[in-house]
């Protein structure tokens, strides 16, 4: 990990949340809502209610938390459920999980492989010849879920968050977004290297339905979320609103008079994401998913290993050793291997994270004023230090 990424861990840990940044005026308006316990913590188990004590804030509107795992368990929320009304923050709302979506896509993808009805080295080509043109003629499956495949992003309309947000009920087809993908050069030959992007899950996503002859949301559904018993996770499809009870969501962006204030932005389509990212859960949905991933019951045997191999590359960008394997993601925190995967949409950020052996686990949700931004949100970064610990 990189030094200015240490040194900003560790100022959000020391820092913690009492000296945050200051309220803008649509804060100051709202009292803080205290942060709420649904089960006191083990005497090993991260004390959270002081990092999500306060909200709202300038970073975060909401925060909702779940700790488990044989090291003790916690639970809280805080702050509210929208500035209008400034009710306290439901903790079994619904919310945008943005790219954790990639965790059930990646275990979709092994089932099937372990099926027989996909090969993890076959190209892409060979079951989408219509759609992946020959200069990706030898991307296979696994470097599609590893990030190791070489094709570029998908053109999306806009550039800036006021565009994009303009742009926000444009409904986004797979093969429309693969089609825009790869009509540009690869970025780099197969498996030498490693960029995080979606596209690589939006292929997978058509795989998927094209061996199945079924939707993706179906086949997700069938084989994980009635199994998991997971009735609050559901797939929005071309809907920008999100069903049942959820927590607002706001963004920092440039408003109609022309000042930087926060938007609603809690309707906004979600089809741009689709198999990498579109996916609505709980943190009581996620955190026994996360549960199950890890004790081996949603992948079984040998497969599951793929999720916790990273490749022998680097990245494209920072020239780090890869850090992405397939479905999820690894850091060493507090000296040990933390396992999971963030998510952002616009409004939201979300993540679930283990250690190896689910000792402990931990899976938020925090409504982020600047979610997408270029930089870790802070409460979110210091959930997770204060969860884990600092990097080696």
């Amino acid at each position: 990990m990189r030094k200015s990424t240490r040194t900003l861990l560790a100022a959000a840990l020391v820092l913690g949340v009492a000296s945050g940044p200051a309220l803008t005026p649509a804060f100051a308006a709202a009292p803080p809502a205290a942060a709420s316990q649904a089960a006191a913590p083990a005497p090993s188990s991260p004390d959270l209610s002081a990092v999500i004590a306060g909200l709202p804030r300038a970073d975060a509107t909401a925060a909702l938390v779940r700790v488990g795992g044989s090291e003790g368990s916690w639970q809280g929320s805080a702050g509210v459920h929208d500035l209008e009304s400034n009710a306290p923050a439901d903790p079994a709302a619904r919310f945008r999980a943005g790219s954790v979506t990639k965790v059930f896509t990646a275990a979709t993808v092994l089932q099937l492989a372990a099926e027989g009805r996909i090969d993890l080295d076959r190209s892409a080509r060979s079951y989408l010849p219509d759609l992946i043109p020959g200069r990706y003629a030898r991307v296979t499956v696994r470097q599609l879920l590893n990030h190791t495949h070489g094709i570029p992003a998908a053109d999306m309309p806009g550039e800036t968050v006021e565009e994009w947000y303009a742009n926000r009920f444009v409904v986004h087809t797979p093969e429309e977004m693969v089609r825009s993908a790869t009509a540009k050069p690869r970025e780099f030959r197969p498996g030498t290297r490693q960029h995080y992007l979606n596209i690589g899950y939006t292929v997978a996503g058509l795989i998927v339905e094209r061996v199945t002859g079924d939707s993706y949301a179906h086949q997700v559904e069938r084989r994980i979320l009635r199994p998991l018993g997971l009735r609050d996770t559901y797939f929005p499809g071309t809907a920008a609103g999100i069903t049942g009870p959820y927590n607002h969501g706001y963004q920092t962006m440039r408003l109609d008079d022309g000042t930087t204030g926060l938007r609603d932005v809690s309707e906004w389509g979600a089809t741009d994401g689709w198999a990498a990212g579109d996916l609505v859960s709980t943190t009581a949905d996620l955190e026994r998913f996360t549960r199950a991933l890890f004790k081996g019951r949603v992948v079984r045997g040998p497969l599951l290993e793929e999720m916790f191999t990273l490749p022998k590359v680097t990245d494209l960008k920072s020239g780090d050793p890869a850090a992405y394997s397939v479905g999820l993601s690894m850091k060493r925190l507090g000296g040990r291997e933390v396992w999971g995967k963030t998510g952002g949409r616009w409004g939201y950020n979300t993540a679930i994270a283990s250690t190896r052996d689910g000792s402990r686990t931990l899976v938020y949700s925090v409504n982020a004023t600047d979610a997408k931004g270029q930089d870790m949100n802070r409460t979110a970064l210091t959930l997770m230090v204060s969860a884990y610990g600092l990097p080696d």
